[in-house]
């Protein structure tokens, strides 16, 4: 067993017009959903608006809960594991028109469809089969969880 600790991940689901707006770091082939880390003390939904308007300069309403993925991944040679959170998100300043610019510079941010984010490499990649799903039916799942670690 690793003492490493595993992170807590708010992720937010923006979704108009049958696109999704997506992360991606900077020279990375994969993309996942706009967030970040939930800090000590702080509840998901808190951190994922401040996540946002850290990451994209607007804010944001965080929604409904979609769902839990946890997820277990490689970066520069070191393992992660992490929980992500997912809530359905509403931003009126941003429109699918138009990919958002990105406030921190090792990021950007693009829009994609919803019926093809396996092809766009979304991370966490249970979530390519859940979004749709959730959005198809207009309604999150409480009881949704889904694994990489299975």
């Amino acid at each position: 067993m690793s003492n490493k600790p595993i992170e807590v991940m708010a992720r937010g689901a923006l979704v108009r017009r049958g696109r999704l707006l997506v992360c991606q770091g900077r020279g990375a082939d994969n993309v996942y959903l706009p967030g970040g880390h939930v800090e000590f003390g702080e509840a998901a939904v808190t951190a994922l608006a401040r996540e946002w308007r850290e990451e994209l300069g607007v804010p944001a309403r965080v929604g409904r809960f979609l769902g839990a993925v946890e997820h277990t991944y490689r970066q520069k040679g070191q393992v992660h594991c992490e929980v992500n959170f997912v809530f359905s998100v509403t931003c009126p300043a941003l429109s699918p028109s138009c990919d958002p610019a990105s406030v921190e510079d090792w990021i950007g941010f693009r829009w994609i469809a919803l019926d093809g984010l396996a092809a766009a490499h979304l991370e966490p990649r249970p979530l390519c089969r859940q979004l749709p799903r959730w959005y198809a039916t207009g309604r999150g799942v409480a009881s949704c969880w889904a694994s990489t670690l299975l």
